[in-house]
């Protein structure tokens, strides 16, 4: 059973449940969209605008260049994505849903139900409380904050006043849209640290490591012709101790095409012969992905502190790994071209201006959408599918 994704569908149906019976307090648009509406954080957002209004103002500079270039990057490699995912066979898709218990990437770790709710809380804050600074740092109003459910989507947003957020410059406007999206890559960086100087080294005083367990083998390449079953754990690469993904590089680094190696398991010792590396040509390559380091509890720590501390430090270390997996993911998706999302609305305020030519801005940025938005259906489709089959199994089953 997958427990967490199991807590998100019960979660998403409460929610549902709690929409259905207090509809008077919430805004609809369509039928997928329900917005509850608050004045939370609005006099902070001034406050915070008037602070140092000049640094603000060069940032906003610096987000717009930020949006654009961030706008080509993500589009090219949703693109390029999306063309490796329908012609190169096993190639992973570009695209993957935030949601807990579902394998998001190949040599990711499983979200939380726990990790998967704050994450998405403090991001989706940060996000939205940016757009209303920089709002109120150029004397647009902000009528409203709150929280949002896009279809599935949670999420949080601010209200700017549109009439006069169009009446301002083009400067601005791009400054309002790309503050979101730039403030969650930042942020991203933030989480790196933390997760470097304070997280990380928590870990390693608090677990012994002993090998890396390796759960995946890519097909026609070397540890695939040994035929050893996965998950199994390197201990050994010729004939040098393995720990951590460091002991690992520094064992291979080296390696060259042809060259014989010995790779030491817990399942073995394997005679095999480097391969081409796919992605450098001078490179040795073994076949092996997705690492998992082969931990235990210190046991003078778990004596001197309890079982509980090492699986706290691990817990905390995880929530910062996710949070920035998800600012990263949130900022560049809400920077695609894609519709009204931060990146559409940029798009559409930079045809406008470059064509002097509304009707053709739109049409330009309809296509570009629409586009957009084929690519993203194209890529959910095996999650899609995934996610049905397990709402479907208890069915099945019967």
């Amino acid at each position: 059973m997958n427990l967490d994704l199991t807590l998100a569908l019960v979660f998403y149906a409460l929610l549902v449940l709690y929409i259905t019976k207090n509809k008077s307090k919430f805004e609809f648009h369509g039928k997928i969209v329900a917005l509850y509406k608050t004045k939370l954080g609005l006099k902070l957002m001034d406050k915070i605008a008037k602070v140092c209004p000049r640094i603000l103002k060069f940032l906003g500079y610096i987000s717009i260049i930020t949006g654009f270039i961030g706008m080509v990057l993500i589009f090219y490699w949703l693109f390029k994505g999306t063309f490796d995912l329908l012609f190169i066979a096993g190639a992973p898709p570009a695209v993957a849903p935030v949601l807990p218990g579902i394998k998001v990437m190949p040599g990711l770790p499983v979200l939380s139900f726990m990790h998967w709710i704050i994450a998405i809380l403090i991001i989706a804050t940060i996000h939205e409380f940016s757009h209303g600074i920089f709002a109120r740092l150029y004397n647009i109003k902000v009528k409203s904050s709150g929280f949002a459910l896009f279809g599935p989507i949670l999420a949080a947003f601010v209200e700017p006043d549109e009439k006069q957020l169009s009446k301002k410059k083009k400067n601005v406007q791009l400054a309002v849209f790309s503050a979101g999206p730039f403030s969650n890559i930042l942020t991203g960086f933030l989480f790196i640290a933390v997760m470097t100087f304070i997280t990380l080294p928590l870990q390693a005083a608090v677990f012994d490591s002993d090998g890396i367990t390796v759960n995946g083998i890519l097909d026609g390449y070397p540890m695939q012709e040994t035929d050893v079953e996965i998950p199994f754990t390197i201990i050994q690469f010729n004939g040098q101790e393995i720990n951590d993904y460091n002991d690992f590089a520094e064992s291979t680094v080296n390696l060259k095409p042809g060259d014989e190696a010995i790779v030491g398991t817990n399942k073995g010792d394997f005679s095999i012969v480097a391969a081409q590396n796919p992605e450098n040509s001078s490179k040795g390559f073994i076949g092996v992905s997705n690492f998992m380091i082969n931990r235990s509890p210190n046991e003078e720590v778990v004596a001197k502190y309890g079982a509980s501390v090492p699986q706290l430090v691990d817990w905390t270390h995880m929530l910062f790994f996710w949070l920035w997996v998800v600012s990263w993911g949130v900022g560049l998706f809400n920077l695609l071209p894609l519709g009204l999302v931060d990146g559409g609305r940029m798009l559409l305020t930079g045809l406008t201006f470059v064509t002097k030519n509304e009707k053709k801005a739109k049409k330009y940025w309809s296509i570009v959408s629409l586009v957009s938005v084929l690519l993203i259906l194209i890529n959910l489709a095996p999650y899609l599918w995934q996610l049905l089959l397990f709402i479907l199994k208890p069915f099945f089953s019967f």
